[in-house]
């Protein structure tokens, strides 16, 4: 099963400065997996150590920093000894034992010559739990869900996927409702690569859904294991007002439809914890479009994105027969879904998108992108809706060299604006952000 992840971990392997590599990503996108196959295909031998499961393999760490101490121990554990040119060490979970953490600045200052590698569900919470952490001594990967391409080859539509990737528009046009039916799959599927694997398998909705709502229920148990008690009931809070925050007419979010008088200060720290933990995305305001884009952001001001699609359809309870059938009752809500897909395909290429609403509230831009001088307003739009009135206003006020209106309309280039179907998205976002 391919990731697209995969050859950044080969080029960490070959970077002769390569410091520890930490994964970051939510449970459940496959970050184990991923070390694992990655170990076994490039190195001669792995050893996989999870920091949940063995009182052990803490203990080795409990001893203090001395890097020589720590092989030794970890050799032994492994039942093999482990050496520096052809091992890989996998520290799985490494929130749990924050002595770990740390170790890694000591391993890359003075036994850089190991590759290790280090995941955890919960890590960007320990983070900022107050964990000694080796600033400048790690690299990073987050991985996100299966984007759509990764799906496409994991469904084994190898012809459909080469097309997009060598930009033959024509052949794509006249496949375009194969794209649109595995779009509107992967919508309803997502990119948990577990729930994609049984849809492989399977092809049933239904169990697929019931994947979905374990994994939901796995977030929602993590709440009450790993959150602290005196912001847990407003995480739940926060949860649970996703979906409604999402489709409404303007989906910024905001506190009071969490309960009447809330305020900012009340659930930033859910708001927070939710984002560490990798279940959702936020995504802030900017007012003025300018250089760098980041210096006009709003971060009171924010829309908040599930991390996966699939989940966001089983968090509403939308049926499949919704998306695949094309139910005009649902197009508001096909809108927001729309929506998430372009973040979903963003993310996977390490792009931290905004959206545009200046104070005059004339316009919602969905998304706006910096692509080293450039700036790329971006709307989304869902089926062929094509009327682009924000990206028109913001094109008169701003002048930018990109437009891009995302749609199921084939591709299309004007004078001013570039139009991509849905399906291409992820492929132009590859090949032109790169």
């Amino acid at each position: 099963m391919k990731r697209s992840a995969y050859q950044k971990l080969v080029d960490w392997k070959n970077n002769p400065n390569r410091k520890p590599l930490i994964i970051q990503g939510a449970r459940q996108v496959g970050k184990t997996w991923l070390m694992k196959d990655f170990g076994q295909n490039e190195y001669s031998q792995m050893a996989y150590f999870n920091f949940e499961s063995s009182k052990e393999l803490q203990g080795i760490f409990q001893l203090g920093f001395n890097t020589t101490q720590i092989v030794s121990g970890l050799s032994i554990l492994a039942g093999f000894q482990i050496t520096t040119k052809d091992t890989l060490l996998i520290f799985d979970e490494i929130q749990a034992c924050p002595n770990a953490i740390t170790s890694l600045k000591y391993f890359q200052e003075n036994a850089a010559e190991y590759s290790i590698i280090a995941a955890g569900s919960l890590l960007g919470v320990a983070i900022h739990q107050g964990i000694s952490f080796p600033v400048g001594k790690v690299e990073f990967l987050n991985l996100q869900p299966l984007n759509f391409e990764e799906f496409l080859y994991w469904m084994e539509k190898h012809d459909l996927l080469h097309a997009l990737q060598n930009g033959d528009k024509e052949i794509i046009q006249i496949f375009s409702n194969q794209y649109i039916e595995l779009l509107k799959q992967y919508f309803f599927v997502g990119g948990m690569p577990e729930v994609v694997k049984d849809f492989i398998s399977n092809k049933d909705y239904q169990k697929v859904r019931r994947l979905q709502e374990n994994i939901l229920t796995a977030y929602e148990n993590d709440f009450s294991k790993h959150a602290p008690i005196a912001i847990l009931a407003r995480i739940r809070l926060v949860w649970q007002s996703l979906v409604g925050q999402l489709a409404k007419e303007n989906s910024k979010f905001i506190y009071n439809n969490l309960r009447s008088g809330a305020r900012a200060k009340d659930f930033e720290l859910a708001i927070e914890w939710l984002k560490d933990a990798g279940l959702i995305h936020k995504v802030n305001r900017i007012n003025k479009s300018g250089l760098p884009i980041q210096a006009y952001a709003q971060w009171s001001d924010f829309k908040i994105y599930f991390n996966d699609i699939g989940l966001l359809c089983a968090k509403a309870g939308v049926s499949p027969e919704i998306i695949l059938q094309e139910n005009n009752l649902f197009i508001e809500f096909k809108g927001i879904i729309s929506e998430q897909f372009v973040l979903q395909q963003l993310l996977s290429e390490m792009q931290e998108p905004y959206y545009w609403n200046p104070e005059t509230g004339i316009a919602e831009l969905d998304f706006v992108i910096q692509k080293d001088n450039f700036i790329i307003p971006i709307e989304v739009k869902a089926a062929n809706n094509l009327k682009s009135r924000s990206l028109r206003n913001y094109y008169d006020k701003y002048t930018p060299t990109h437009c891009l209106r995302i749609s199921l309309a084939p591709y299309q280039k004007q004078d001013w604006m570039e139009n991509i179907p849905l399906y291409g998205f992820h492929q132009w976002v590859k090949s032109k952000l790169q």
